[in-house]
């Protein structure tokens, strides 16, 4: 099996990278082998390579910078999608795109569903959206929304924490946005088995859409003081602990993009659909600081 990965150097391709190559030939690219910006680049790679599956995580993420940049967001979220989804439909293969919990306004007071209307507030959310529904109209299609995802590699909020206690003796943390940290390492896995379903059964039927984030739910300011904890726990030196950190509202915090206050993700239609098992958030995010501090 041919597997083209788009954004291996991102945190979610990073994974996939390492973990689906026991599946077959992983053509992994970044921005340097593969322009996402570029439509006909995208096209002529993939006639050269005459891939089995694409898997496109890769995604422009920088979330404030996009409301100043939305040409490129788009260009990367919207148009290399629907490219990269027409020539799977061309070769009559599979496609796995990534998402995000951007695409809802985070009004609704309950978990999220694939069916729930989306209304995005940002360049980012707006193009991620564009992004799904371009993908839509291919029909070999599973697309993945996940939130908040973290890992021992490239930027996240966890690595930021780590950071920000060894450098400072407070911090303010919002406190009012919901959501559950989700590890790149748990999405490739779940990639993995999506994969192995598809080839193994020749008469898959479900693809779609699909929510992927670990079990149970955090804010940022609990998730921050959990951080702190944990890495304290595992020797880290620190210039504070859990208790210097204050709870803020998103009012006191103002960004350029705004962000969904509920970003939590209900994922009964994955779990039943793959026979999954989701690991707690705090699970993962104590074996990724172990990776990190050890």
């Amino acid at each position: 099996m041919k597997i083209l990965l788009t954004g291996k150097d991102g945190q979610v391709g990073f994974a996939l990278n390492k973990k689906l190559a026991s599946l077959g030939e992983v053509i992994a690219t970044n921005r340097d082998m593969l322009d996402l910006s570029n439509p006909q680049a995208i096209r002529i790679f993939i006639d050269q390579t005459k891939p089995d599956i694409i898997i496109n995580p890769a995604a422009y993420t920088k979330v404030d910078q996009a409301e100043s940049e939305p040409e490129l967001a788009s260009q990367i979220n919207s148009v290399a999608p629907q490219v990269l989804a027409e020539k799977a439909s061309e070769l009559h293969i599979p496609i796995i795109h990534f998402s995000t919990d951007y695409v809802f306004n985070g009004l609704k007071h309950e978990p999220y569903l694939e069916t729930d209307k989306v209304n995005p507030q940002s360049v980012y959310g707006q193009t991620k959206w564009q992004g799904e529904e371009v993908v839509r109209n291919h029909k070999k299609h599973i697309i993945l929304r996940t939130s908040w995802v973290f890992s021992s590699h490239g930027q996240n909020f966890l690595k930021t924490i780590v950071r920000l206690i060894q450098e400072k003796t407070s911090l303010n943390v919002v406190s009012d946005q919901i959501g559950t940290p989700t590890s790149s390492e748990a999405l490739a896995d779940v990639t993995y088995k999506i994969v192995e379903t598809i080839f193994n059964d020749s008469n898959f039927k479900d693809f779609g859409t699909y929510h992927m984030t670990l079990d149970n739910e955090t804010n940022w300011y609990r998730y921050a003081c959990f951080i702190t904890d944990e890495a304290k726990r595992l020797g880290l030196q620190t210039l504070m602990t859990s208790k210097d950190i204050k709870p803020i509202s998103s009012d006191a915090y103002p960004a350029l993009a705004k962000r969904p206050m509920n970003s939590r993700l209900d994922t009964t239609k994955i779990k039943k659909t793959f026979m999954l098992e989701l690991p707690h958030w705090e699970a993962e995010v104590k074996r990724i600081l172990k990776a990190l501090i050890h």
